[in-house]
């Protein structure tokens, strides 16, 4: 099965790198509030940049001058079940130990063509 891993980013703003591993990389989202932990509760991301696949294991110091400068610790990770995945549509359910459920993330229609939202849909036990 597929990984994901959500890092959390102290960088010049805090934030969380959520990634899931796609075609030989990872295919990765800043999210400014975290992920959510609720059914209904929708969060802005922005995708960014594909990361090697042994990135998802980092965990450390990235020195000032460097992009993405600061202090990066794995918050959560485990493997994820793919579900519909399109230009503006990703469905999936996360098998993690910190978070675990059904989500989309969704590509606005309108707006910048990185902004997305992710959306938890339902529990799971």
């Amino acid at each position: 099965m597929p990984r994901f891993v959500i890092q959390e980013h102290c960088a010049r703003t805090h934030h969380f790198d959520f990634r899931l591993e796609k075609d030989g990389v990872l295919k990765s989202w800043a999210v400014p509030k975290g992920l959510p932990d609720r059914p209904g509760i929708k969060r802005l991301c922005i995708q960014v940049e594909d990361h090697d696949l042994s990135f998802g294991a980092f965990e450390g110091e990235i020195p000032q001058g460097d992009y993405g400068a600061g202090r990066i610790t794995v918050w959560d990770h485990g493997d994820y079940e793919a579900g519909e995945w399109n230009d503006d549509l990703i469905t999936f359910t996360l098998n993690g130990n910190r978070l675990s459920g059904d989500f989309h993330l969704v590509r606005f229609k309108r707006g910048k063509p990185a902004e997305w939202l992710i959306i938890k849909s339902t529990v799971k036990t």
